[in-house]
This record gives C-alpha cells, sequence and structure tokens, in this order.
C-alpha cells in the first residue's frame, strides 16, 4: 500500500526570479521575497490498458488571475518516480516502476484558475502508471508516486507581477471515475468497492469479478481494495453513463479476493454471495436483475457462481475464463457436467490469439457445453488502433463492443431477468 507520507511529500523547488506576494500562511523571507507554497494533485485515468496520471493541477487560485499568456510547456518541468510499496525481492522482479520526467504536452488554466500540466500518456507509453507488477506473486501493487514540480520561468498576473512559486506540496491521486465508487468490507473480511447511482427505485446489481493479477497478497500484508478498478476498465464500463442508461441505473460492486479466485473458487463463493446479499439490502436491489461478470481468474469464478448458485443471477457474462486446469496434466476447474447445468443465461467472450487461457479448451469449450450460451469469438484484441495481448478481450465487455443480430452485450444484460 503506498504510504500516505509518499504521496505528500514536501518537494523543494529552486527557481528564477521571486514573486512580491505573501500567501495566506506562508511566512515571508528576508528583502520581502515570499516562500510561495503551492499544493497539486495527481489527474488519472483508466486506459483500456490500465490507469495512468494523465495530468497534474496545481492549486494557483489562491494567486489571483494569472495571465494564461505567461504558460508554455516550458514553463514547468515535472520529474515522475514511481516505486513498489512492498520489498521486492532479491532475484525478482517489478515490472512498470520508473524514474523519468514526464513530457509536458500542455499548461492551462481551469475554470478554477488553476494550472494544469497536461503529460504525455497512451497505451504503451513508459512512465506514467500508477500499478506494478511482481512477477513472482503475479500481483498489480499500486505504486509509491513521488512527482517533483520544478518552475523554471515565473507565471505573470494579470496585473503584471510575475510569481514564482518556491514550493510545491503533493497531494491526492485523483480520478473521478474510481473515486465514485465507495470503500466497504464484508462481515468475512473481504474487501470491496461499490458504485452507487444514488436512485431510489429498484436498481440492478451488476457484479465485477477481478482477474488473477488484482487480488491482494497477504504473505506481504498487502490487501488494497484498489487495484481492482485501477488496472482496467471492466467494472468502470459499468459505471459509464452509457451503461447506466442501458441498464436504467445500475449498483455496480467489486469484490477483491484475498489471493485469487481459482485458488478456491468453492470457498470464495459463499463470501462473495455474502456481499451480494448485504448490497441488496441496504441498497434496494432488484432481485430479478442481477448480474455477474469478471474476466479471466473471474472469468472462472463468474462460472462458478452460476453454477454453485443456479438461481441466483440473472445473466453472466464470463471473459477469457479458465475451465482447464492452467497446469500440464491438471484437471477440470469446472466439469463438463457442472458446465451442462448451467441455467443462467450466459455471454462468453475470448479472442483467438489467447495464449494466456487458451480458447478452445476454456470458453469455446464451455460455450459447447453450457446450453443456450452465447458467444463472442475476435481474432485479437485491438481498440482505438492499439493491438493488446490477446488475453485482454475484457477491453472489449469494458467497452460494450461484442454484439450478435445487433444486440449489445450490456444490452442483452439488461434485458435478462431471473
Amino acid at each position: 500500500m503506498a504510504s500516505t507520507l509518499s504521496r505528500r511529500t514536501v518537494l523543494a523547488v529552486g527557481a528564477g526570479a521571486a514573486a512580491g506576494l505573501t500567501l495566506p500562511g506562508v511566512a515571508a523571507q528576508a528583502g520581502g521575497h515570499s516562500a510561495t507554497r503551492v499544493g497539486f494533485t495527481l489527474d488519472a485515468e483508466v486506459l483500456d490498458g490500465g490507469e495512468q496520471v494523465t495530468s497534474i493541477t496545481l492549486d494557483t487560485s489562491r494567486l489571483g488571475r494569472i495571465d494564461p499568456a505567461s504558460l508554455t510547456t516550458g514553463t514547468f518541468t515535472v520529474h515522475a518516480k514511481a516505486t513498489s510499496p512492498i520489498p521486492i525481492a532479491p532475484g525478482d522482479a517489478i515490472y512498470s516502476e520508473y524514474d523519468l520526467d514526464r513530457v509536458v504536452t500542455a499548461a492551462r488554466l481551469d475554470r478554477r484558475g488553476n494550472i494544469v500540466l497536461e503529460l504525455s500518456h497512451g497505451e504503451g507509453q513508459t512512465g506514467g502508471g500508477t500499478l506494478g507488477y511482481i512477477a513472482s506473486r503475479g500481483r498489480n501493487v499500486q505504486l509509491n508516486l513521488v512527482y517533483t514540480v520544478t518552475q523554471n520561468a515565473p507565471i505573470v498576473l494579470r496585473h503584471g507581477r510575475p510569481v514564482t512559486i518556491r514550493n510545491f506540496v503533493q497531494g491526492r491521486l485523483s480520478n473521478p471515475e474510481v473515486d465514485a465508487f465507495s470503500y466497504h468490507v464484508s462481515g468475512s473480511g473481504m474487501k470491496y468497492r461499490l458504485y452507487s447511482p444514488g436512485r431510489s427505485h429498484k436498481r440492478p446489481l451488476i457484479v465485477w469479478l477481478h482477474g488473477g493479477g488484482e487480488g491482494a497478497s497477504l504473505p506481504d500484508n498487502y490487501y488494497d481494495n484498489e487495484t481492482t478498478l485501477r488496472a482496467n476498465r471492466g467494472a468502470l464500463g459499468f459505471a459509464t453513463p452509457e451503461a447506466q442508461r442501458i441498464f436504467a441505473g445500475a449498483l455496480v460492486v467489486a469484490p477483491q479476493s484475498t489471493s485469487y479466485w481459482m485458488e478456491d473458487g468453492p470457498r470464495f463463493a459463499p463470501l462473495i454471495r455474502e456481499i451480494v446479499r448485504d448490497v441488496a439490502r441496504r441498497h434496494h436491489v432488484d432481485q430479478d436483475r442481477i448480474y455477474v461478470a469478471g474476466c479471466s481468474n473471474g472469468g472462472y469464478m463468474s462460472l462458478e457462481m452460476t453454477n454453485l448458485y443456479p438461481d441466483l443471477f440473472a445473466a453472466s457474462v464470463p471473459v477469457c475464463g479458465v475451465v482447464a486446469s492452467l497446469q500440464p496434466g491438471g484437471g477440470r476447474l469446472i466439469t463438463d457436467a457442472e458446465l451442462t447445468q448451467i441455467r443462467t443465461p450466459t455471454w462468453l467472450v475470448t479472442s483467438r490469439d489467447d495464449t494466456t487461457v487458451p480458447p478452445e479448451p476454456n470458453t469455446i469449450h464451455a460455450h459447447d457445453l453450457i446450453p443456450g450460451s452465447l458467444m463472442s469469438l475476435y481474432d485479437h484484441v485491438v481498440w482505438n488502433g492499439y493491438q493488446f495481448p490477446g488475453h485482454w478481450s475484457w477491453i472489449y465487455l469494458a467497452r460494450n463492443d461484442p454484439k450478435i443480430n445487433g444486440t449489445s452485450v450490456w444490452q442483452w444484460m439488461a434485458r435478462q431477468r431471473r
């Protein structure tokens, strides 16, 4: 878990001409020059490939009206350092740590008069991500982020006074989509995040079950309730305006496994059921419109939930779900007999080039056995011109891309009733 200190460290800045300006609560230096302190937030977005810091917002509104003409991409330098929140053993590896200057692509003022520094970002770009992947654990973890801002030239207020900010204070990581999900812990101790549209009528509930990389790593005392939303758009997609319109206002719940679902699906199933029951009791859920979806490990768990609770869900969407053991010579995680007994309407999604969970013995096999099931089988995982690993077919569900006979997967889900 990222420490509070690392996210709020005061970062000293060496800059040019001092401003003749004193802010409330900031002591003036000798000669009448000010030691101006300004806080900033890290603004993040969850792209299809995971969360990235896409801009930073400097809390400059209290300085007075800033002349936007004094802002250029060279006015500030932004340095970013991202490190693991837990110790990395010798010989182990964590992917996506970085220590580099971020490229400032634009400098502008927002409606409140704060300076926003837009940062270069995009799929496959090095630096800027908020998560790292620990190889030995098979886990995504939220990186400790330390951003250093340096002012290279004065900014100018509307009355012509130059201002140089001498100290910057790093604040929180802000992501409106992620922040819209509240934090909870079930009676059994399983953590989960919940999105509620806040409407009073009976609403459907969508259960999102994460992949293997988003579970906890209890040997490291790491259980963050964050990576389930930040690693991909699986849960977030159902909270978008488009999805909320299709489902007429749906709750979205994202439980986090204490390890990984495939470790013991039958043991985890009652814990997920407990969360569904608690959310339904507290939030006026329509019991006939509870849906389950998940990816990879979570795709397996979606199938397992419909196997163990045949009368609970109105529909299930397992994406690249594991059916056959991924270990050589291993047995099936869900037997053929269990697959043939599933009666919950099921729409499966996968890609032919998935080398992590090969389609033939898993998704295609399940489709062949689950009565009346639908399947979207892609050749590759490509979105906005960028090709992702073949395993990442959850991107298509998160973007409501799968369609059969003109009906999208979200529309199909929303029409199902228990």
